[in-house]
């Protein structure tokens, strides 16, 4: 396979363009395949908004399968990555005294949800009943 070893960086021409990625000819017997996820740091929803045929491209080797010849290739592994802002970070509650036999307040376990619509259904029985005798 020559120079193509995966972790290089080389030079080459996008021959060829299809919805999950770009055929870049790396010289006049090799080509491998950058996937759409390789083209940039970003969302890359069609690619013909990235690349065209013809362009020359700067690609890095991601790996070279021996057995079958293929080539992955990479042009975002080549460009820095964009500076991400940081978001504040919210300090971290402080750990609540946790009493053994309650539930944390706020939090209905669903022993107590169920208590509570049993009673709600036995109270709207009860009414619906009241009006049958009526």
């Amino acid at each position: 396979m020559g120079n193509y070893e995966a972790g290089n960086i080389v030079e080459g021409k996008v021959t060829g363009i299809k919805p999950f990625g770009a055929f870049v000819a790396l010289d006049d017997q090799k080509q491998g395949l950058v996937h759409i996820s390789e083209i940039s740091h970003s969302y890359v929803k069609d690619i013909n908004e990235h690349l065209s045929v013809g362009d020359e491209v700067k690609v890095k080797i991601l790996d070279v399968n021996q057995d079958s010849g293929k080539i992955s290739l990479s042009i975002r592994a080549t460009q820095e990555a964009p500076k991400r802002e940081e978001k504040p970070r919210r300090p971290k509650p402080a750990p609540k005294a946790a009493s053994t036999n309650a539930a944390p307040q706020g939090f209905n376990t669903l022993e107590d949800k169920l208590k509570d619509w049993l009673k709600e259904s036995n109270e709207r029985q009860a009414q619906i009943n009241k009006r049958l005798k009526k």
